[in-house]
């Protein structure tokens, strides 16, 4: 019986063996996925080159379904009418009335959307290494997903209204540069308002800046950020406010999904990452003894924090009792 035994533990053993409990592989790869370290600059250029062309391209491929578009816009106007908050007409009236407050509105809604994105996406990538590929997981999906609305919803903004009594007004400015009226209307889907990438995006700008800056003046302009926006695309007649929430609905998923595959919320992963030689990285590819001008110093608290050092971003501080007086580590103790 003992033979019987031993043979089929040494069985079950070789089996085991031989079939590891699990894809190893696998599960180091998404190991080593999901664990924060220094963004590469080409591959994050052409991420970012490569997901615009695409958006781009999608967004603009949806049919545009126009009479559906204006059904639909027809349907939004009068729930907001019903619910008492159907002010769009009034700001748009009022904000179209002072030209240079109108014309200024309509180069922010056709400029700042693209310039204050990237803007905080260099940013994030020179000063917060650690958390640049978390956060701008969260925008990327935010805008993966609004693709699925476009489809699903098309929506005609207030400007194109049949009898809507709205002012487009980069036609009766004649703004130049924007692509949602005028001669460059054709090249953009025009019912495609519904989410608001212009919230989604700055609501992600803005609480990235507030969330990080370490410059008291620079989060209140985060937070002046999308409220300006807000204000912006109802002035100039290109989105309800409802629109709005669709985009405010996008990013919370965005911010969901990176959260679950990151282990953590963005802003509180570690600031500091090894870049991809293994070699600590700090702001701006500095080392541990870089700066940064817009956040935390390179040795603030929660660079040590014990979520790092388990991630293998920051080694366990040697005790001061460890080292020799010359600042070497002290030999061990003879064991007995």
């Amino acid at each position: 019986m003992g033979e019987t035994t031993v043979t089929t533990l040494k069985g079950r053993e070789d089996r085991a063996a031989a079939h590891p409990v699990g894809n190893g592989a696998g599960q180091r790869l998404v190991r080593r996925l999901r664990t924060p370290r220094r963004p590469r600059l080409w591959f994050e250029i052409l991420l970012i080159a490569v997901s615009y062309w695409t958006y781009s391209l999608v967004r603009n491929a949806v049919p545009e379904q126009k009479a559906k578009a204006l059904r639909n816009a027809d349907r939004l106007w009068d729930l907001e009418q019903q619910l008492g908050l159907a002010f769009e007409q009034s700001v748009n009236h009022a904000v179209n009335s002072v030209t240079w407050l109108v014309v200024g509105m309509n180069y922010y809604y056709a400029t700042l959307h693209f310039v204050v994105t990237l803007g905080v996406l260099v940013w994030l990538y020179r000063s917060h290494p650690g958390r640049y590929a978390a956060t701008r997981t969260v925008l990327f999906s935010t805008t993966a997903v609004a693709l699925a609305g476009y489809y699903l919803f098309p929506l005609a903004p207030p400007r194109l209204m049949n009898g809507g009594g709205f002012v487009d007004t980069v036609v009766v400015h004649e703004t130049w540069g924007s692509m949602a009226s005028g001669d460059l209307k054709n090249m953009s889907n025009q019912y495609a308002a519904m989410p608001s990438m212009h919230i989604g995006w700055s609501v992600w700008c803005g609480l990235t800046v507030f969330a990080l800056a370490a410059v008291p003046w620079a989060r209140v302009l985060g937070l002046l950020y999308p409220a300006g926006t807000l204000v912006v695309i109802v002035a100039t007649a290109n989105h309800f406010w409802l629109d709005a929430v669709g985009g405010l609905l996008c990013l919370a998923f965005g911010y969901a999904l990176a959260t679950v595959w990151y282990g953590g919320r963005p802003y509180t992963l570690p600031r500091l990452v090894p870049d991809h030689g293994g070699s600590l990285t700090g702001a701006g590819g500095g080392g541990p003894g870089g700066g940064d001008a817009g956040g935390e110093g390179p040795d603030s608290p929660d660079d040590r924090d014990p979520d790092s050092e388990r991630a293998g971003v920051v080694a366990p501080r040697t005790p001061d009792s460890a080292l020799a007086p010359g600042g070497s580590r002290a030999p061990a103790p003879d064991r007995p």
